[in-house]
């Protein structure tokens, strides 16, 4: 093992994130109460520009009025991007007014480490200045092709950067990539064509103690594709995929929870080595394969991944 070892930042359940526009009260409400692990309150995409002021507004009002935290939710804002004239007042009114009920920050279409420069610097004098009791996090949203040749470098940018997103759709765009909807397959493509995109966003993160998030699948009335999508994801690392729809939460959290049958191999691989490190063995045999110190460690993730879900989180902040 290398002795240059970056723990994970900051541990969270991150199975499914639901996308809400902050244009829309109402939705908001219902996503205090949904099954989502994660929220995150839209200003960009998902809001007309005519009612990005409101949003925010309607944002900092939920994010006082409702306690995200005893609801057992992680609740992040997405600000504009860094290219428009709304980002900094996204930044400087959710935070002044709002930050210490904030779990994090997702930052659109991070191309360079510099674009998160932009945003921490903006929060450290904002939370200087409040004597907020925690540090907010920030999440990159890892959609053109520029942040992806940049995304070693990314994953390093900030200590406050706790998650990377793969936003398939400006990616795509960015790419120039010919696809049937919002992060389906194209026929014509000999398997995934987001595979690569996703494997080497995953690895940065995992390199640099950051958790790996797939972004959105457009067609809601299509729970099968979801599902593969997600199988797909979470083969590689990947920890959990945005919900744009309510229909789509339950099945994020179903793909992306370890199955009781694989926990419980998982506790049998855990209980054998350590009966045959007592023995003096470095290797036994469970159901005729092979199992060693890497199965050990293969096996931990899955029992902690369960433990993470079973416990009711008491404090998020």
């Amino acid at each position: 093992m290398s002795h240059t070892l970056h723990a994970t930042v900051r541990q969270r359940l991150h199975r499914s994130e639901l996308a809400v526009p902050g244009s829309n009260p109402a939705m908001i409400e219902k996503a205090a109460d949904c099954n989502a692990d994660y929220i995150f309150l839209d200003i960009e995409d998902a809001v007309a520009p005519p009612d990005k002021e409101q949003a925010r507004k309607n944002i900092i009002e939920a994010l006082n009025d409702i306690d995200w935290a005893a609801k057992g939710k992680t609740v992040s804002v997405r600000i504009n991007g860094l290219d428009t004239h709304y980002m900094y007042r996204d930044v400087i009114d959710v935070v002044e007014q709002a930050g210490a009920k904030l779990h994090t920050i997702l930052v659109p279409k991070v191309g360079v480490p510099s674009d998160l420069y932009l945003v921490e610097a903006l929060v450290n004098q904002i939370e200087m200045a409040k004597g907020y009791p925690h540090k907010i996090g920030l999440e990159a949203l890892i959609e053109t092709a520029l942040g992806m040749a940049n995304v070693e470098a990314i994953a390093q940018a900030s200590p406050r950067l706790e998650a990377m997103h793969f936003g398939v759709a400006d990616y795509a765009a960015s790419c120039r990539a010919r696809t049937v909807n919002i992060g389906g397959l194209n026929p014509h493509y000999p398997g995934d064509q987001w595979h690569m995109a996703l494997s080497r966003m995953t690895v940065a993160c995992r390199a640099y103690g950051l958790r790996a998030i797939d972004g959105p699948f457009g067609d809601f009335n299509d729970p099968e594709g979801y599902r593969d999508a997600a199988r797909r994801g979470a083969a590689i690392g990947i920890e959990g995929k945005w919900a744009i729809h309510p229909s789509q939460i339950d099945l994020a959290n179903e793909i992306f929870s370890p199955p009781e049958a694989e926990v419980q191999r998982a506790q049998r691989i855990l209980d054998l080595l350590a009966d045959a490190e007592a023995s003096g063995k470095g290797a036994v045999a469970l159901d005729g394969k092979m199992i060693d110190a890497a199965s050990a460690r293969m096996a931990q993730n899955v029992v902690a991944m369960n433990q993470q879900i079973s416990e009711s989180p008491s404090a998020i902040l």
